[in-house]
């Protein structure tokens, strides 16, 4: 019961995050193709884990300095946003799922291919 309750306070700062970082974060280094995956925040409230997805691979390094460097502006901004007993510390993390199943279903792709060219061979 418990869990839902964090699952409902992790989606809205979610939503709350990335606005904030799209609409009030004016550090030049965070554009380009991006998008904030999940929000997980502990069941004390204390922290959240922000795993923040960038497509543009050149992009990925500074788009995660610019992320850190402005943690504590987003934190306060977070605060005014959502009412929540304690602001949660904010952690950034690089999420590269898409780019890892991107590559998973080149490799089946290729499988599929090379399979189809036996069975023609046979």
């Amino acid at each position: 019961m418990g869990f839902d309750r964090i699952d409902r306070i992790s989606e809205e700062v979610r939503r709350a995050l990335d606005q904030i970082i799209r609409d009030e974060v004016s550090d030049p280094r965070v554009g380009g193709t991006w998008s904030i995956l999940r929000a997980d925040v502990t069941r004390d409230l204390r922290y959240c884990k922000v795993r923040v997805t960038v497509l543009e691979e050149d992009k990925r390094k500074d788009m995660m300095a610019a992320l850190k460097s402005a943690s504590g502006f987003i934190r306060r901004e977070l605060g005014r946003k959502v009412d929540l007993r304690y602001t949660p510390e904010l952690i950034f993390e690089l999420d590269v799922n898409i780019e890892y199943a991107a590559h998973i279903q080149e490799v089946l792709r290729e499988d599929e291919k090379r399979r189809s060219a036996e069975d023609t061979q046979e």
